[in-house]
């Protein structure tokens, strides 16, 4: 358990050396059957900060980690871009042990990252969860003024600053209501170094509408109807472009993930246990095997007693 913060949520919290970057990294053991859902934070946010949210997921194991430069992760030498991400994400699940499919989350900046990784692993990765986020840099913004706050990791640094911003950032219930940050503000550790500049650094330029068409993970779209930095139109666009997508709403902003938590997770868990278009297919299969299976035997059945019968005639 991490000695800075013995009351997380997290089963525990350790440091992971991959491939030369060390990686806070926290896991939630989990009692359910479905694969690990491994959550990709926002912009600047550590993992402490998801604590809400993977509190209310009852039973599924859980994995997140602070990416480079971010909350408890060294910042590297060098930027980097998402594809190094998914690579490091792919070593540090080896390197815990975990070698089959998981189910990927990704929220905001994450969400980008959610993507790419699914892209980059469509057999690994089973089903993907975007939330409140876009396409890249290619999207529908928001306003220009929204914008401007999200280049500077000032309201990481300073909680009277968060809490001035919030309405205009996150828009939904923190426009009336600011003191809702108070619980998590606790949480916020800022970010190290350059890490929050290498975050917009791995983003410029960046966007999955090229290959949208190509993910073939079920998904689902999770969105705000009054997120400002984040508009709507933008997971409406996700869910018509990804093949197996749908879009599920709520009226809240850009922080609806953790502010109402206990009811998205609800919806989370159905979409994360329902069965796979494969296993359907499968199930299909055996109760077709079995059908038949017993259609023979019901026609030996037949063909037996009417032998029985004629025995009986001619005896």
């Amino acid at each position: 358990m991490d000695k800075l913060n013995p009351f997380t949520v997290f089963s525990e919290i350790k440091m992971i050396e991959v491939s030369g970057q060390l990686l806070r990294v926290g896991i939630r053991r989990g009692k359910s059957s479905s694969p690990p859902l491994v959550v990709f934070n926002g912009i600047g946010a550590n993992l402490e900060l998801l604590e809400p949210f993977v509190k209310a997921l009852n039973r599924i194991e859980v994995l997140a980690f602070d990416v480079p430069g971010i909350g408890g992760s060294p910042a590297p030498a060098l930027p980097y871009r998402y594809p190094r991400l998914v690579q490091l994400t792919d070593q540090l699940l080896a390197e815990l042990g975990y070698n089959g499919q998981v189910d990927a989350l990704g929220l905001s900046w994450g969400g980008m990252l959610a993507q790419q990784y699914a892209y980059a692993n469509p057999r690994r990765c089973r089903r993907l969860i975007l939330a409140a986020t876009s396409s890249g840099s290619i999207m529908l913004p928001g306003r220009l003024s929204t914008a401007s706050r999200l280049i500077s990791p000032r309201r990481y640094e300073d909680a009277a600053y968060l809490k001035r911003g919030a309405p205009q950032i996150h828009g939904g219930l923190l426009r009336r209501r600011t003191d809702l940050l108070d619980p998590h503000i606790g949480r916020v550790r800022p970010p190290r170094g350059l890490g929050y500049v290498y975050q917009l650094a791995a983003l410029w330029g960046w966007t999955s509408l090229p290959w949208l068409h190509r993910l073939r993970q079920p998904t689902l779209v999770m969105a705000g109807t009054d997120d400002p930095t984040v508009p709507l139109a933008n997971a409406e666009m996700l869910a018509h472009l990804i093949p197996h997508a749908r879009l599920f709403t709520i009226d809240d902003g850009h922080l609806f993930l953790i502010m109402r938590a206990n009811e998205v997770a609800p919806v989370i868990m159905r979409f994360l246990a329902e069965p796979l278009a494969q296993d359907r297919k499968l199930l299909v299969r055996r109760v077709r095997t079995r059908l038949r299976r017993l259609a023979r035997g019901l026609r030996r059945m037949r063909r037996q007693r009417g032998s029985a019968n004629r025995q009986g005639r001619f005896s």
